[in-house]
This record gives structure tokens, sequence and C-alpha cells, in this order.
């Protein structure tokens, strides 16, 4: 446990709704879901607008619908925020080489290892230009926790959400965790809170009075253990610069049950090539190759083998969870398929005799499916028109006429496109053929800046060709002299929200 609060922890807020929301001027201050949009799709983000309805992470989208059916339900768009997520994560190393990603926006930084004083002046002001660097860099909104240790600092920037950075000050810690329930503390799921709350433990700080000896007793030696330091509030992880993945895995949940068996297959040869394309972009290899499969009952099983040495080789890949599926009964139906590789290595040993038996049978398939494609493609040019494209809400697209948009909806044979930049205002809405040969896929626009000269590429948006973007806006004012909170220090963004696409629209809002 450190003497100063120099671990910072940065979670930026609703990540990718507030990203969304920046992109597409008409949807600022509005609801907006990210996530899954089938039947079967789950929520990845609720904007704070979204959430007052009671929409959540992890929810099934068909229930936000009917908690917030006036919502804007986009499909993620993981371009786009990995780009943000770069532009965020260069600000953190920035401050320190002991950076810890833990997700595409949440991170760890030891400011201490970047020779930042031991003070708790200092590091607040560390925290507060962070925030104002990265609303400056990405137009977005970030909440900062600082404390002694991860597991308050990850506490205290829950408590700044949205838009805000809280100070655990040392010594403030047992009075600050003793009120909060006993899931507050990592590594307590709904199992463990269960087992806790049948013996009368609700609280941290029952969870502390209760002993070790107690908590041992309920939930084993090392869980025990580790549950009652954390409760005392001590933390001694550290800051780990580079996580080592344990697996790489694809899954694809499918709207209707696969009940074809060689539909089956094929989805899961389509996903074993997935992973491999993740395992070769990570510069890894694995010894072990998984399947996963979820029938329509919600019964999940996962079968797997062990290779002779690691292999990046899509074939052998293939051919170990095609023998993997063999062994799985699927007539019944499936919701959801997965591959994945573990025992990840950073070296390949080749296995001869499967890679000459792959490649035999990956040069008969692919004479085979050459094949295929080619009477399919006489066929439909002889009898059926083209296949219409397939245009998911909130996707980017580019029209030859009207510049760059983004897809509203789309259905019976038509496409509702709205021509908006993230510097422009609300834009036009229109409506077109699915197969309009003038609309085609675009790229994401930057969140901030605007395109060189200050004119709208394409500019078909609000106004026509003669719409200029919006002045730019300098970042909110901080406070100097933040108010003080019992066991913290915490500062807030003097922002109006819906002022502009540097603003997090809910901002005044207090539950996360």
């Amino acid at each position: 446990m450190r003497r100063a609060p120099t671990i910072l922890h940065l979670d930026m807020d609703a990540f990718y709704a507030s990203a969304e929301q920046a992109a597409k001027p008409s949807l600022r201050g509005k609801p907006v879901v990210v996530g899954g949009i089938g039947p079967r799709g789950v929520v990845s983000t609720a904007s704070y607008e979204a959430r007052v309805f009671g929409v959540r992470s992890a929810m099934p989208t068909a229930q936000a619908r009917r908690l917030c059916p006036n919502a804007a339900y986009l499909t993620p768009r993981f371009t786009l925020y990995r780009q943000v997520s770069d532009q965020v994560m260069e600000l953190l190393h920035a401050l320190s080489p002991l950076v810890e990603p833990l997700s595409l926006d949440e991170a760890f930084v030891d400011l201490e290892a970047g020779g930042i004083a031991a003070d708790t002046a200092a590091v607040r002001a560390v925290g507060e230009r962070l925030r104002r660097d990265i609303r400056r860099t990405t137009g977005l909104t970030g909440s900062v926790g600082l404390a002694g240790a991860k597991m308050l600092a990850k506490i205290a920037s829950e408590q700044a959400k949205p838009d805000g950075l809280v100070v655990i000050a040392p010594g403030s810690e047992r009075e600050l965790l003793g009120p909060m329930t006993v899931r507050t503390l990592p590594g307590v799921g709904p199992a463990t809170a269960e087992t806790l709350r049948r013996a009368g433990i609700h609280t941290v700080a029952e969870t502390a009075e209760a002993g070790e000896a107690e908590l041992v007793r309920l939930l084993g030696k090392a869980h025990g253990t580790g549950l009652y330091a954390m409760a005392l509030g001590r933390d001694e992880r550290p800051v780990v610069a580079e996580r080592d993945a344990k697996s790489i895995s694809v899954e694809d949940t499918f709207d209707v049950d696969l009940t074809d068996r060689t539909r089956v297959r094929s989805e899961v040869m389509r996903l074993a090539d997935r992973c491999v394309e993740r395992l070769r972009a990570a510069g890894r290899s694995g010894r072990t190759v998984v399947i996963k499969v979820r029938n329509y009952d919600f019964s999940t099983l996962t079968r797997s083998e062990t290779l002779r040495g690691p292999t990046d080789d899509p074939g052998v890949v293939r051919e170990a969870a095609a023998r993997l599926l063999d062994l799985v009964d699927t007539t019944g139906g499936v919701r959801l398929l997965g591959v994945g590789v573990t025992g990840l290595a950073d070296f390949t040993q080749e296995d001869l005799f499967a890679q000459l038996a792959t490649e035999k049978a990956a040069a008969e398939e692919a004479a085979e499916r050459e094949r295929r494609v080619a009477a399919e493609a006489a066929r439909e040019a002889a009898d059926e028109p083209e296949r219409p494209r397939r245009w998911l809400p909130g996707l980017d697209v580019v029209h030859d006429e009207h510049g760059a948009g983004w897809v509203q909806g789309s259905g019976v044979g038509r496409v509702t496109v709205r021509f908006e930049q993230p510097w422009s205002g609300p834009g036009r809405v229109r409506t077109f053929p699915v197969d309009d040969p003038a609309l085609r896929p675009g790229d994401p626009l930057p969140l901030v800046g605007g395109p060189p000269g200050g004119e709208p590429e394409g500019s078909g948006g609000p106004g026509g060709p003669s719409a200029r973007p919006p002045a730019p806006q300098s970042p909110a004012p901080q406070s100097s002299d933040p108010a003080t909170l019992p066991n913290s220090v915490s500062a807030r963004a003097a922002s109006e929200p819906g002022t502009g696409p540097e603003t997090e629209s809910g901002a005044g809002m207090s539950s996360r």
C-alpha cells in the first residue's frame, strides 16, 4: 500500500456510445445503445441518456428495446473505437512507462514510475491535465481515480463518473470502503456475495469485522485471505505493463438456430480462420484448439484437442476444429459457435504430417469452392437479380453525390442514410435502394479536427455544399478549487451538456 495516491485508473465514459454521439451530431443528447441489434443481441454500451431508462451493459437488446424503444440502436464500429483508444493510450504512455490496459477504454497507470512527485496535489494536477488532453484529442470524456492501490483507484474512478476525478487520500481507505456493498471488492461475484449474505455479511466493514479466519472458513484459504486484505484496503498488486494473453478465441451468436450440419461445419471453419488471423496478428501460436457449442436450450459444450506443438497454421486449426465438431451432436439446433486456441507461445512447431494432409484437403476444398462459386455465379446471372447488400444501423457509408453519412436503417429493399459529419450539425436523411451503385461502405471520420480547409468532404450533409462546420470549441473549464468529498477529493467538468462534439452527454448525471 503506497503512502501517496500515485496509481491512476482511467475509465472512458460510456465509451462506445459516447464515440457514436460525437460522430453523429443528430444523436447528441439522445439515448444511444451500441451492441448486437438482432433478436439475440446483447448491449455493449448504453449512453447515459439510455441508462435513465434502465438500459445497462450485458443486457439483452430485446429487453433494452422494451425499456427504451426510442433509443438509437447501432452496430459497434470497432475500427473507430480502436483509433480513439490508441490516442488515449498514447496520452497515458506519455505519463509513465507502466501502463496496464484492461480494455479499449480502461487502464491503470503507475505515476511513480513516470517520475511524478508522490504528492496528492501533484498527482491530482496530472489527472486533471490528462482529462483535458483526452477531451482535446478525442472529443470524449474520461473519469479518473487516484489512490495508493489498484483496487482503490478503480473504486475512485467509479465514484468520479461521469467526467470527473476523485482522489482517495491515504489513511481514509477503511472509512471510505466501510459502508460499501461487498460486491465492490474485486473477486466478489454473485456466488461469493450470496455465501457472505447467508453468513450475515453485506458490507465491506462487516467483511473486515468477520475476520480472516471466518472468511477462510466460508470461502477457502486463498479467496478468504485475499478478500480480508482488500476489506482492510490492502492491495499490493503492481501495475503490469504487459498482460500476457492466455488464449485467443472468436465466437458468433446466430439469429436463427443452425440445424443443417453442413452449415454448422462451414461456420466452424470460418471461425477457425478468424481465430488464426487474430493469433497471427498477435504474433503468437497455440498448442490447444478448443471449440464451443451452445445448443438451442442454452446448454453449452466445449471440446479441446492438444497438438504436438504450437502452430499458427490455419489448416491445422481447421482440421482440429473439424475433428472436435464430429464429437458434438448439433441436430437439435445451435445458437452459438466459437473456436479458440490456448497454450500460447511465441514460436511454431510445424506438424509435417498434419500439414501435408491439410494442404491436400485445402487444395481439394478450394477447387470445389471455385466450382461452386462459378456455378452459382452463372445461375444468378441467368435467373436471379444481384443479392442486395446488408446495411447495418450505425455503419459508415459514402454516396457519390451526397458524401459521407451513416446508416439509420434498412429493410424492404431500401436503406435510409443520414448525411452528417462530426464537425457538422444534424444532417439530412435520404433513402436509396439497397443496391444503389452510388452508395458504398465508408471509413470512420475523425471525431475532432474536421477535414482540411474546414469543409466536409462531399458536402451533401446539412445545408448542402455551402454548410460550414461549427467553430472549434475550447475544452470545458476545469475547476481549480474542487469540492472536497468525504474521504476523497473530487473535481467535475463545468461544461453544459449538448454544446458540441467535445461535450459528454449527460455529464451532470450521477449514475454510471
